[in-house]
């Protein structure tokens, strides 16, 4: 496998509703930014596409991929649809690596989208609840707010975690997000605006859910020799890695902790694992594109994070299952401001545990305040990491309150089902 670099991206304003806009022109509006981003690179350098959606339902087209390409004006190059749940996006990123990786291509274009206001909310859960096992799931009522409010449940019984802790989660996204103009749900909340929000499966508000929405994203990713000719400031993708589990979760079998570099086989020996309460293929995904990127101390070789927080619940597991801290110390780890941005005034106090340094986590404002346009979110997630490895945050959100100083490397995170698909990437500056 031969390097690969990002090379440009774009992303457009992720909403409850695009009414006047279909799904070709938000892909275009956003390739339309990646080009304008990097005048060196045309339209023929482009050598094919990789086409993220995940649902045929929200679009009514089985081929929506293939118009989408034809809009763009890349007919007759090679192109393809990759799916696979909330995770459709980071599967569209890495396939995107791969084409280039083998050598396939020199440049290709990682293109996802979603429309889910065509339908109301309940049939959208319906659609949503069909990446569930439809023969045991569905017919008692399996929806997702449901897999995840019993699996926090799980949590808090085995360690602890607080729905305060959950809320400080939601209070950080959003905050975040105020200054994120692409965002969906900018806003200040205090613990008890959280807590006080409609509860929609308990103990999650619906504060504490991510919301459906419009949007699409980009990334380019090209070859060395291709991000040489082409690119000022190309981002290294060093590290790829994903990971799978059963899609029921009775049929999850436990075993032993999959132990990173910096973890000991003695910090879990009372774990059950990986229970309902942990996600084994995160854990997988996180092992495999930290050996590729050469990380061993995640904790302190990355600069930022962003990832899939569908549920402010599953933002905690998924600090657990990457290893930024121990299983069962997640809330912990939010308690001590370890995941908030240093510099912004979140209306919270800390515990002052020094345990971990700073690990801003979703300075985006992640899926609980961006949105949650399926197909794109995974893109999303690369871009804002691009963006901040460059330095111009300021360039592209008109405010540098989320540029990080000088920060080297970052990782992005999707997530599908309950775990079913699960995809960490580490892109860092070149």
């Amino acid at each position: 496998m031969r390097p690969v670099y990002m090379i440009s991206g774009g992303i457009t304003k992720f909403a409850k509703a695009h009414p006047e806009k279909d799904f070709r022109l938000m892909v275009k509006e956003a390739f339309d930014y990646a080009l304008a981003d990097l005048p060196t690179l045309r339209r023929a350098d482009i050598d094919g596409s990789i086409c993220s959606y995940f649902s045929d339902h929200f679009t009514r087209q089985l081929k929506a991929g293939a118009m989408v390409q034809d809009y763009l004006g890349l007919c007759p190059k090679p192109s393809r649809r990759v799916e696979g749940g909330g995770a459709t996006g980071g599967l569209c990123f890495q396939a995107a690596w791969e084409a280039v990786a083998s050598g396939r291509m020199e440049v290709c274009l990682a293109m996802g989208f979603e429309t889910m206001s065509r339908v109301n909310t309940w049939k959208g859960n319906e659609f949503i609840a069909l990446a569930s096992d439809t023969n045991f799931d569905f017919p008692v009522g399996g929806f997702y707010t449901g897999y995840y409010a019993m699996m926090v449940r799980r949590h808090m019984h085995e360690f602890g975690t607080t729905v305060e802790q959950m809320a400080k989660v939601a209070v950080k996204n959003h905050l975040n997000a105020l200054h994120n103009p692409y965002a969906q749900s900018p806003a200040r909340y205090t613990i008890a605006d959280i807590r006080s929000a409609p509860m929609v499966a308990t103990p999650l508000t619906i504060l504490d859910c991510c919301q459906m929405s419009d949007g699409a994203a980009v990334a380019i990713l090209a070859s060395e020799a291709a991000a040489q000719r082409l690119a000022a400031q190309p981002v290294l993708v060093s590290g790829v890695g994903s990971g799978t589990d059963a899609m029921r979760m009775a049929d999850r079998p436990q075993g032993q902790v999959p132990l990173l570099p910096h973890e000991n086989a003695a910090d879990y020996a009372h774990l059950k694992y990986p229970g309902v309460h942990s996600f084994r293929g995160g854990r997988t995904a996180a092992a495999l594109a930290y050996r590729m990127a050469g990380i061993n101390e995640p904790g302190k070789e990355l600069d930022f994070v962003e990832l899939h927080d569908a549920y402010t619940s599953s933002e905690i597991q998924t600090y657990e299952d990457l290893g930024l801290c121990r299983y069962g110390e997640g809330g912990s780890f939010v308690d001590a401001g370890a995941p908030f941005l240093p510099h912004l005034d979140y209306g919270l106090e800390f515990s002052g545990d020094g345990r971990w340094p700073r690990l801003p986590v979703n300075p985006s404002g992640g899926l609980l305040a961006c949105g949650h346009p399926v197909g794109a979110t995974g893109l999303m997630q690369a871009v804002f990491a691009f963006w901040q490895l460059q330095d111009r945050i300021a360039k592209h959100l008109g405010d540098a309150t989320l540029q990080l100083p000088a920060p080297r490397r970052g990782l992005i995170h999707s997530h599908a089902g309950t775990g079913t698909y699960i995809t960490v990437s580490i892109l860092e500056r070149a």
